[in-house]
């Protein structure tokens, strides 16, 4: 897919909880000083372009556009007939997709996407195409692209914790208060400080039943801190804003709110591009700690300097600076505690600013609530190197002698294990590490970095097992390394050439029916995904379903999976599929000359792919066979590694 292009859009929209259309905001210099308040706002003029719905300026542009009953048809027919045509391409491209055609759905999200950006229309310029634009980003970012996304996995997402405390408004304790108050008094903040029933409901909340979401949060902001504190002073606003992204994630890069804001800022993907964070079906910079933190910083001045309030520029963050600007000229106050009052900003909005306020008394007071014996976590030291080629984050860690999840941890960036297809990427590395990657990936053909793997050969390890984990054979081993017999040395590293094709030919489709599976006591939707082969998003997907839990579900809807050449990873009773007569070609029964009963074995014996987690055991389990009848097909296999194909003859 053009991920260099799609890299260089996105809409314009609020940053966190609710999507909002903005009211614009000039380039601003250094805000007013912390003390300056907003004022009830005038009538002011403003640019008919960035005019909110529904003013004056929008309603005068009417009349003109009206008029001009001679000129070519509007903008918005043929932003209409774009709309409909991208959705027809995005459509057909889901279709292909749940029907197991992968280039075909490629290539059909490859013209929804070129068909925006390629055409004479500003996305920006109209609701419809920003929203189709941020439809099928986000629809195809949801899918689990194994096959369309060079076989990579795609990121595991972490829920927001600003969800749980903005839905509750908790009571306030007079005591709590009562201290709270004392203690600001001597808390030295670049934020102004405020004690109300609500700040002192959340310092309540924070203290008990939200105790361990703020433990955590503390702790995870050693890693960030330094960075977070430089990058605001930089840009000129409070260093104390900081707080702000506790209470929002949690300092947590992968936190995704319900509705939709993304990373430690929890910026909304409407709002990114407009303070320079970038989105692909790769990379989304919105979970980048460092490049969210210096939008965020911005995004805040330009706000301020709005508002002339940081209460006001705290709700606008959450919610839009239209709607904050809407509340102050409903009421004529531009004070936040009085629109709070008015109950005239959305309820989230409302909780906002107090939980803000309440997490930053309570990390400059630690002591004070019992939080003294809780460290911050170190920051991760990284090496940096901007590469131009794409590769697979599992060959970085064999080169690296690390983890992939040490390397996503590194990239959070990264939507999937994979850089970018197209462009440059700055990759991190752990600390030291710079120059024993470059040594060890240039062994490998740029080509063939997101498909090749480098491992450590480990004790027991053969050619031969080595050829069957990674569906290669034990001559392109041999080859590739100059090996001159079967011998391999222990902690020795191996280049293993990969065939791509073979990936393209284990990527799961998934057949037209529906199976209907009962759920039993302790299943997950992980489990289940396991036990039948899907990905857990595909099994959300086809369910509705958010999160792992199956509490209140009784069955499940699923696709059973079907490989290329026709045959059922596993089928909802558990009992094993059956290889079609597709999938066990006539030529060779011919040459076999089987009796009748013998090509009836022949059927039933199948394939199994191992996955992570299991063992001999639960696979006889599943067939209904025995461990010892796995050994005999499998030449006495003992250790099993994901990735490696069995032969199951099930009992019969």
């Amino acid at each position: 897919m053009r991920i260099a292009v799609l890299a260089m859009l996105a809409l314009v929209g609020s940053s966190c909880q609710t999507a909002q259309k903005p009211v614009a905001v000039a380039p601003t210099g250094t805000p007013p000083p912390l003390t300056a308040k907003a004022v009830a706002p005038a009538a002011q003029p403003t640019q008919p372009a960035t005019s909110a719905p529904g003013t004056q300026n929008e309603l005068q542009t009417q009349p003109v556009a009206q008029a001009n009953s001679e000129s070519p048809a509007p903008a918005s027919d043929a932003v209409g007939d774009l709309v409909a045509s991208v959705e027809k391409k995005y459509q057909a491209g889901l279709a292909d997709y749940q029907a197991g055609h992968s280039d075909a759905a490629k290539q059909n999200f490859d013209n929804a996407f070129n068909a925006l950006l390629e055409s004479n229309l500003d996305i920006r310029s109209d609701d419809r195409l920003e929203k189709e634009f941020e439809r099928i980003t986000d629809g195809v970012n949801d899918l689990n692209l194994g096959d369309l996304a060079l076989d990579s996995d795609a990121q595991k997402s972490e829920p927001a914790p600003i969800d749980e405390t903005n839905g509750i408004t908790p009571s306030a304790d007079p005591n709590v208060r009562a201290k709270a108050q004392a203690e600001i008094k001597s808390t030295h903040s670049d934020l102004p400080l405020m004690m109300t029933d609500q700040v002192a409901g959340y310092i309540s909340y924070f203290s008990n039943r939200g105790r361990g979401t703020f433990e955590r949060a503390f702790a995870r902001s050693g890693r960030y801190h330094d960075m977070m504190v430089r990058i605001l002073k930089q840009e000129g606003v409070p260093q104390d804003l900081i707080y702000l992204a506790q209470a929002e994630s949690g300092f947590q890069p992968l936190a995704v709110s319900r509705a939709g804001a993304r990373g430690i800022w929890q910026f909304m993907g409407s709002r990114a591009h407009g303070y320079g964070l970038q989105r692909s079906m790769w990379v989304d910079d919105r979970q980048d700690p460092e490049k969210s933190t210096r939008a965020a910083a911005r995004h805040l001045k330009d706000l301020y300097a709005q508002f002339g309030d940081w209460y006001l520029a705290m709700a606008a963050y959450n919610s839009g600076p239209g709607t904050v600007q809407a509340a102050v000229r409903r009421t004529g106050y531009a004070d936040f505690w009085e629109l709070y009052r008015r109950n005239v900003l959305p309820k989230e909005t409302r909780n906002y600013v107090p939980i803000i306020l309440a997490v930053t008394i309570m990390t400059k007071n630690l002591s004070n609530y019992g939080f003294d014996d809780v460290s911050m976590d170190e920051p991760i030291p990284f090496d940096s190197l901007t590469i131009n080629y794409p590769v697979d984050l599992r060959l970085v860690a064999d080169c690296v002698d690390a983890t992939p999840a040490q390397l996503q941890q590194l990239n959070p960036s990264l939507l999937r294990l994979s850089t970018p297809k197209e462009g440059s990427f700055e990759l991190h590395l752990p600390a030291g590490k710079k120059q024993q990657y470059q040594t060890a990936v240039a062994a490998i053909p740029s080509s063939m970095r997101l498909w090749w793997r480098y491992p450590t050969v480990h004790s027991g390890d053969t050619l031969a097992s080595l050829a069957r984990t990674y569906r290669t054979t034990v001559k392109s081993i041999s080859e590739a390394n100059h090996l001159d017999g079967p011998q391999l040395p222990t902690d020795a590293k191996l280049i293993i050439p990969v065939v791509p094709s073979k990936h393209v030919s284990d990527a799961a489709t998934y057949a037209r029916r529906i199976t209907r599976y009962k759920v039993r006591k302790g299943d997950t939707v992980q489990t289940v995904a396991e036990n039948f082969g899907v990905s857990p998003q595909m099994l959300r997907r086809w369910n509705g379903l958010r999160g792992d839990s199956l509490h209140g579900r009784t069955v499940l809807a699923l696709h059973l999976p079907v490989t290329p050449s026709g045959e059922l990873a596993s089928v909802a009773s558990g009992k094993p599929a059956r290889h079609s007569a597709k999938a066990v070609p006539a030529a060779t029964a011919k040459s076999a000359k089987s009796t009748d009963q013998d090509a009836s074995e022949q059927a039933s014996v199948l394939h199994h792919k191992v996955k992570t987690g299991e063992t001999l055991y639960s696979i006889a389990t599943t067939y209904k066979t025995t461990v010892a009848a796995l050994k005999r097909n499998n030449q006495n296999v003992a250790t099993l590694r994901p990735g490696m194909i069995l032969v199951v003859e099930p009992a019969r």
